[in-house]
């Protein structure tokens, strides 16, 4: 059976730097209580005139380089994720545009932190069907920007940043071997953006009472991440005909350190196969995953034929694993 293959990776941070350090002067927090809980001692942050299509569109480049393809063979572009520039165009026409690639489709695909999963498993199925041969995929977002910086249990969890790959058929046996993403929509009131849609436009009081902001029940979503990515995890190890000994490195969401300690533990990774960033760029969403996985392969932590595990949770409640031979 076909399957594809990510032949490029790209990501990129914006430059300024927020620490833990910084946070205690803006809001009731501490860099001990911060890094003890979440592992977190940084993040990445946007200016005012950065959007998150400006931080895609770089990652990109990145990715399309190491693909080492001409722009004109870029099929369609599918980006992850819930900071859209604006509600209309799609995100991923403005990095379209902004590529200078003409005629191809793209699309913009809402799942929270499991963004990425969702736009590679869509980009696996669009590239199977045999009508596209190869797809830019997509995942990043600016949430410093719709973080509400007097809420300590919120605010300290996230950052800003993009990641990229470039996908195509495989020859070989590299490639995708297996992936699955799933949904509750039943918990979606647990991790939300209240305000800024059809059901609750924006208003004085919207923005007054800050709905335009992300609200957390940080316990009740600490439980279901764990479970699902398990859950996850263990469907598509055992779909892929291997076991959690056969993994070389596991690039699970960056949400926060216990989370990955946890969902490791109970797949029986030990933490060492685990990459973890999320100690210098916090939690960027849909951006973690396709970050990380830049950063160990520009690194050389992957090296060809590894089995790597993808693992992400995220608002919707979504959730989402993938099996990859690189």
């Amino acid at each position: 059976m076909s399957r594809i293959k990510i032949i490029g990776t790209g990501s990129y941070l914006p430059e300024k730097i927020l620490t833990n350090l910084d946070l205690e002067k803006i809001v009731d927090t501490t860099d001990e209580w911060i890094s003890t809980r979440t592992g977190i001692k940084e993040r990445r942050i946007t200016d005012e005139n950065t959007a998150v299509s400006d931080l895609m569109t770089e990652a990109s480049k990145k990715a399309i380089e190491m693909a080492n393809i001409p722009l004109s063979e870029i099929d369609g572009i599918i980006a992850g994720t819930i900071t859209p520039d604006m509600m209309f165009p799609a995100t991923a026409c403005i990095i379209q545009k902004n590529l200078g690639i003409k005629n191809k489709f793209a699309f913009d695909l809402s799942a929270g932190c499991s963004g990425f999963i969702y736009a590679l498993e869509v980009a696996n199925n669009f590239i199977k069907s045999g009508n596209y041969k190869n797809l830019l995929v997509i995942g990043g977002e600016t949430l410093t920007k719709i973080t509400n910086w007097s809420d300590r249990n919120t605010c300290v969890l996230f950052g800003d940043g993009a990641g990229a790959v470039v996908v195509t058929e495989s020859s070989d046996d590299s490639g995708v071997l297996s992936s699955m993403i799933g949904a509750a929509g039943e918990y979606g009131d647990l991790l939300y953006q209240p305000a800024g849609g059809s059901r609750m436009p924006a208003s004085k009081e919207t923005i007054e009472k800050n709905l335009h902001t992300v609200v957390m029940q940080g316990s009740e979503v600490f439980q279901h991440a764990v479970r699902s990515m398990q859950s996850a995890g263990e469907e598509v190890i055992k779909a892929a005909g291997i076991t959690s000994d056969d993994i070389d490195i596991f690039i699970p969401h960056q949400a926060n350190i216990r989370i990955l300690q946890s969902t490791a533990k109970r797949l029986k990774i030990p933490i060492e196969k685990v990459y973890i960033n999320i100690d210098k760029y916090a939690n960027t969403s849909a951006g973690t995953l396709p970050i990380a996985l830049d950063q160990a392969v520009r690194s050389n932590e992957i090296k060809k034929g590894d089995i790597i595990l993808f693992d992400v949770f995220g608002a919707g409640l979504t959730w989402g694993a993938a099996i990859v031979r690189w």
